[in-house]
């Protein structure tokens, strides 16, 4: 009997929703591949500027863990590298080139063995879309986790059904399930909202089907993941996009890695919604060019409550938002402003959207305050290591306690993942 999970808060923005029909296909004259800091992804390139490039080539490789790498998300010519102190990604930016054409891959027996399934999807990029619960890094080639979540239900503000995103690609995602079910001793959950099974059962019982109603913050894997299989420090949990699933799926048919993701674009600062099916890492700008309202805006990669402003779509967004900028507000008298400032951080205060914003599924308010508090030991007992910073983005807007609530997070576990490396 799958799960039916309710509590959560319907987030509104004043704009339209992208419509769940009428994608149109739309590829930007640049790309790029970017990390952010907080990755410290460092890197060997193996291409230089000015040189072509077919869509699905590799790029760079993690200098870490060379088997890991990146691939070119369309056709072109390398225009900029940019690295960083460390030889730490900033971006590859390519010019499109549709004479480039596409790389193949040799599948070989990865749709059998288990090494060969490892080494294809790191050799493809599509092992950096996995992330690693707790802490949220791109797993080790050796790692094995307990379970893997497969995330088909995004219930952030503006965001596509992911099920549309799976129409046509049926039989993509049911091979991708398989093969995730090798890499992992444990169960696959499916994470969808209500209605039909996106796949059905197997007969070793081991992919469970999770169904929520579609409204936040249920459709984040980290409250998922804490309900249905916590992570521990000794314990990884994956989690994946039910759209990179099917990419999985159609890797291991064709050789090829798709080109295109669907993507909502959409907010307040746009005429209407939109879906567009664009390449990984497409030009943000481009995307938005055309259809916004006069005037200037802000574009997130991601969603208005955890995205962040960027110039590229990031590897694991399927969403963008354009905002248009607050209107200024009046200052105070200085002396008002400078008690402002001089006062202590803003209290977190317990309210029932409190509740909601962590949907139930843990104790909101305890495991708030032993985070404020930097209680580690009570905030790990409670749930925080099936958690990421974006987790939090909903009760950070609830509550508009400073510091948020999502950095209070991502310092905890920073620190516990240093601990636990020394």
């Amino acid at each position: 009997m799958p799960w039916r999970l309710t509590k959560g808060l319907a987030v509104q923005l004043p704009a339209d929703p992208a419509p769940e029909d009428g994608a149109v296909t739309e590829i930007t004259e640049e790309a790029a591949i970017t990390s952010t800091p907080e990755e410290d992804f460092r890197v060997e390139v193996l291409v230089a500027e000015g040189e072509m490039v077919a869509q699905g080539a590799p790029l760079l490789r993690d200098r870490r863990n060379p088997e890991i790498q990146e691939v070119a998300p369309m056709p072109g010519r390398v225009a900029a590298i940019t690295l960083g102190p460390g030889r730490r990604l900033t971006e590859i930016r390519l010019f499109r080139e549709p004479s480039g054409g596409r790389h193949e891959h040799a599948v070989g027996t990865a749709g059998q063995d288990d090494g060969t399934l490892r080494a294809l999807l790191m050799a493809t990029g599509l092992w950096r879309l996995f992330r690693a619960r707790p802490c949220g890094a791109v797993p080790a080639p050796g790692d094995t986790p307990a379970a893997i979540f497969v995330m088909a239900l995004d219930t952030r503000p503006l965001a596509a059904d992911p099920r549309r995103g799976l129409r046509g690609a049926e039989a993509d995602f049911e091979r991708g399930l398989d093969a995730l079910a090798r890499l992992t001793a444990g169960r696959v959950y499916l994470c969808q909202a209500r209605g039909a099974d996106l796949a059905p059962s197997r007969p070793d019982g081991r992919l469970r089907i999770v169904k929520s109603q579609q409204v936040h913050p249920w459709g984040m894997a980290g409250l998922q993941v804490h309900r249905h299989c916590p992570a521990a420090l000794d314990r990884q949990v994956w989690d994946i996009a039910a759209q990179d699933v099917a990419a999985i799926g159609c890797l291991l048919q064709t050789g090829l890695v798709p080109e295109t993701r669907l993507v909502s674009v959409a907010g307040p600062a746009l005429q209407a919604g939109r879906l567009v099916r664009c390449q990984p890492g497409a030009d943000l700008r481009a995307l938005c060019y055309g259809h916004a309202l006069p005037g200037p805006y802000t574009i997130l990669s991601g969603s208005a409550l955890d995205g962040r402003a960027a110039r590229w779509l990031r590897p694991r967004d399927r969403q963008v938002t354009a905002l248009a900028p607050q209107a200024a507000r009046r200052d105070g008298h200085w002396f008002l402003s400078a008690l402002h400032r001089a006062a202590r951080p803003l209290p977190l205060i317990p309210t029932a959207a409190l509740e909601q914003a962590l949907g139930g599924a843990m104790p909101a308010i305890p495991f708030l305050r032993a985070l404020a508090a930097g209680d580690a030991e009570t905030a790990t007992r409670l749930g925080a290591l099936s958690l990421l910073p974006e987790d939090l983005a909903l009760a950070d807007y609830v509550s508009c306690a400073e510091p948020g609530l999502s950095g209070l997070l991502a310092g905890m576990l920073a620190r516990l993942q240093a601990e636990e490396a020394a």
